[in-house]
């Protein structure tokens, strides 16, 4: 089975609708009477949350692999090693 890779930007905006529509299904249950200004500034606040840990994971991402690259370079390559033949 295939890894998937984590993406916790995509978490965040789901638990950011997954609030709003609890809302809204309080409200319209006529549990809860919810002003519309609480309903913008959640909407807003939570995909800026989104999109800034979005951006934080594709930046450690994109240091790791780097970081990586730059240790996988240091050893000579398999050819000049002397384990294979040479034709």
């Amino acid at each position: 089975m295939p890894s998937r890779e984590f993406r916790p930007g995509r978490g965040v905006a789901g638990l950011v609708m997954l609030t709003l529509a609890a809302g809204y299904a309080a409200d319209a249950a006529g549990m809860w009477d919810a002003p519309w200004t609480f309903f913008v500034p959640v909407l807003v606040g939570g995909l800026w949350l989104a999109a800034t840990v979005t951006w934080v994971n594709y930046r450690i991402r994109r240091r790791r692999i780097a970081r990586k690259a730059s240790t996988e370079n240091e050893a000579a390559p398999p050819s000049s090693s002397g384990s294979q033949a040479m034709r």
